[in-house]
């Protein structure tokens, strides 16, 4: 089969389309023939040299993908060759062929292309595992999402709509932040000319964010926690803004408040399945209903996934950019 390979890290330029032995899938694990796949900022970083696959994974880049079922491997049930899913990987998704395991699978939602699929799993399991199953997100309350018109930003806002919260988001450009209103965000905070404590804080007559999914780590980590309203839970997914900060731990302790911080790709494959089977229970039907659905910027074929990370360091997509197989 053919794949993108990283034969050293670097830029874009690094992603090589190579020839590559085909997968076998093991005990418990199938064989997926892949249409498509997405691009998180985590292969950015693969690229780079900096996020090593974990260990056993596929040193391929590619969090993601969807396709047709080609081969079922020993005491896999409930799956057969030629069902069309996506899949949550740890790696692999840039090629042909990626074995999944079974447990990570999910079938194609109903009204969705396949290809379309492939901006599915990673920010459905993101979105779900740490706004709804860490921070408990009610109906009512207020959360805050930053990088609104990221793929993970698109889905947190259409799930807390969905589920009766209300939603602010903070976006660089007047068109990102129309993309999102269109979404149903509620409070447009632009990053680059506004403070988001003091929106948040006016928007909510000074009670603040009950949950906040923060994308950009020690930058914003004391503004957040000021953002926060009492009771409040900060959800900790990603560290574009560096790895380190101070935490006033006397603002935290004031406000009854929680931080947290979680990665999906490392997680131990029970975990994985477990928020799977999560999402497919209470997201899945809401876009079978028409009340989700997977936003994509635009589809690169494969072997040019140097452009699909172009495009991606330079932000100004909205939603998923995906790559694409014939």
């Amino acid at each position: 089969m053919r794949a993108i390979t990283i034969p050293e890290p670097g830029g874009p330029e690094a992603l090589v389309w190579d020839e590559v032995p085909d997968p076998v899938p093991g005990e418990g694990e199938v064989l997926v023939e892949v249409v498509a796949s997405a691009v998180n900022r985590a292969d950015l970083l693969q690229r780079q040299g900096f996020y090593d696959p974990p260990p056993g994974a596929s040193p391929y880049p590619g969090l993601e993908c969807s396709g047709r079922i080609a081969a079922v491997g020993p005491g896999v049930a409930g799956w057969t060759a030629g069902d069309e899913v996506c899949a949550l990987l740890s790696g692999g998704g840039y090629a042909e062929k990626v074995v999944v395991a079974a447990g990570q699978l999910l079938p194609v939602p109903e009204g969705v292309a396949i290809d379309r699929a492939a901006a599915l799993p990673e920010v459905a399991c993101t979105v779900w595992s740490n706004v709804f199953m860490i921070a408990h997100l009610r109906p009512g309350e207020t959360l805050l999402v930053h990088g609104g018109a990221s793929g993970i930003g698109t889905m947190a806002i259409q799930l807390a709509k969905a589920v009766g919260a209300k939603v602010a988001v903070t976006a660089g450009s007047k068109e990102k932040l129309d993309f999102c209103a269109g979404l149903g965000a509620d409070i447009l905070v632009n990053y680059r000319e506004q403070d988001f404590v003091e929106e948040i804080r006016a928007a909510t007559d000074g009670a603040g964010a009950d949950v906040i999914l923060d994308n950009m780590g020690a930058k914003y980590l004391d503004r957040n926690v000021r953002a926060l309203a009492v009771n409040g839970r900060l959800a900790i997914i990603g560290m574009q803004g560096g790895v380190k900060g101070e935490l006033n731990i006397g603002a935290l302790l004031g406000k009854r408040a929680a931080v947290t911080a979680a990665s999906l790709r490392a997680r131990p494959a029970g975990e994985k399945a477990e928020i799977v089977a999560a999402v497919r229970e209470h997201v899945w039907p809401l876009i079978a209903a028409g009340h989700v659905r997977p936003v994509v910027d635009r589809e690169i074929p494969m072997r040019e996934a140097a452009a699909a990370h172009r495009v991606l360091e330079e932000s100004g997509h909205i939603g998923k950019v995906l790559l694409t197989l014939p």
